[in-house]
């Protein structure tokens, strides 16, 4: 993968159309899945259990769950699926992944490599077309022990409800609606580019990227002008050129989502401080970074996920009312708090009901660590050791002497 890196950007960009900059940096993150996983996979232990009798040893091991299928999406090509694949192989397990279809391409050139790296045949499988057929295969065919998903609360469930008839063993990276909290004590300048990268990274079609701003209003004023005018110069555009920020919306469909949620927030007395248009034309559709402010709960955009470049904020007067807006969801995969006090961001941390905070850090997602949501926005934990565990069954023998 890192031999070929500007190869796979290069298609990444191609087909999906975020920045190449950021297709190169995808390429290195989804690499540094491969490269933990094969050393965390030496770290795959049992351990031996003291008996309550002298004639029985206790034993607890761990063996490989079997085959895996995996369901992928479009906004992120490669790191969705070596996020799967690298704890799948480490853990002795075979893999059939199923890519979007809006993102083939990348897919097929991971598997390419797969082979080129020397894993035997039949181990790595792609499996491209019809989404629903291919879907009912994995959930029904009683050699697949596992699916792994990543992609909307709403898919998540369809799949949940036909894997029941195996009781099929479930991993869901499902839909999210990320609150970012904004507190007076906060460091303006830090908050302003730690939400900049959270929210506009990917043309802000990213899972767990600040969906609805939540800002104190003893600092409210500042942090939307320096919000501003830090937004405004990011370039939207064709990804393959120099300096472009934020690439095109995927598809129709997500393009007229952004604009449906902007207009709907405008109708109810949002005031645009930034954008608030979009372009489209010949079948590629582009939305300009947007600020919103004067937003309340009654609007969709605060309800629901936009996957576009829109930041709607609201003023707050309190922390708890803060906590109380942020909770306000069936989601809960990442939330984001912004302040200097210690105290105050160790308590809103412990009171989100988030799988990923990211304190003071727009950006939290590694390796090394657990990604996933509560509530309805997942089962399970991608990455880290967690992520390890995930793809092993856990078996107990009991030995009579």
């Amino acid at each position: 993968m890192m031999e070929k890196a500007d190869e796979i950007a290069e298609l990444m960009t191609s087909e999906m159309g975020k920045p190449l900059v950021e297709s190169k940096g995808e390429v290195q993150y989804a690499a540094s899945f491969i490269k933990w996983y094969a050393e965390e996979g030496k770290r795959v232990y049992g351990r031996t259990i003291p008996a309550h009798v002298d004639n029985k040893r206790m034993l607890v091991t761990k063996q490989p769950i079997g085959v895996v299928g995996a369901i992928t999406p479009w906004n992120f090509p490669a790191a969705m699926i070596t996020r799967k694949l690298g704890p799948a192989l480490a853990a002795g397990c075979t893999f059939i992944v199923k890519p979007p279809n809006q993102t083939p391409l990348t897919a097929i050139m991971l598997i390419e490599l797969c082979e080129q790296a020397g894993i035997p045949k039949g181990v790595v499988n792609l499996v491209s077309g019809n989404s629903s057929e291919i879907g009912e295969e994995l959930l029904t065919n009683s050699h697949v022990s596992k699916i792994t998903f990543t992609g909307s609360t709403e898919v998540g469930r369809e799949l949940i409800k036909e894997g029941a008839s195996q009781v099929m063993k479930m991993s869901m990276e499902l839909g999210g609606h990320a609150p970012i909290i904004v507190m007076d004590d906060a460091d303006v300048e830090k908050a302003v580019n730690g939400i900049l990268a959270s929210k506009f990274r990917n043309g802000v079609q990213t899972c767990i990227c600040g969906n609805r701003i939540y800002v104190q209003e003893g600092i409210h004023d500042e942090f939307v002008e320096k919000f501003a005018a830090a937004a405004s110069s990011l370039k939207v555009g064709n990804g393959l050129d120099e300096g472009i920020n934020i690439g095109p919306i995927i598809d129709k469909a997500g393009y007229e989502k952004i604009d449906s949620h902007v207009q709907n927030a405008v109708s109810k007395g949002a005031k645009v401080v930034l954008g608030g248009y979009g372009k489209a034309e010949n079948h590629t559709y582009f939305y300009e970074p947007t600020i919103l402010t004067d937003v309340h709960p009654d609007m969709v955009i605060m309800h629901e996920e936009t996957f576009g470049p829109v930041a709607p904020i609201q003023k707050v007067k309190t922390e708890e009312e803060a906590i109380e807006f942020a909770n306000q969801t069936e989601y809960g995969l990442a939330a984001y708090v912004f302040t200097e006090n210690y105290s105050r961001g160790i308590r809103i941390a412990e009171r989100l009901n988030y799988g990923i905070v990211g304190w003071n850090d727009g950006v939290p997602s590694a390796a090394q660590v657990p990604f996933g949501g509560m509530k309805q926005s997942g089962i399970g934990r991608e990455g880290g050791s967690e992520g390890l565990e995930a793809y092993l069954e856990t078996k107990y023998i009991s030995i009579g002497l």
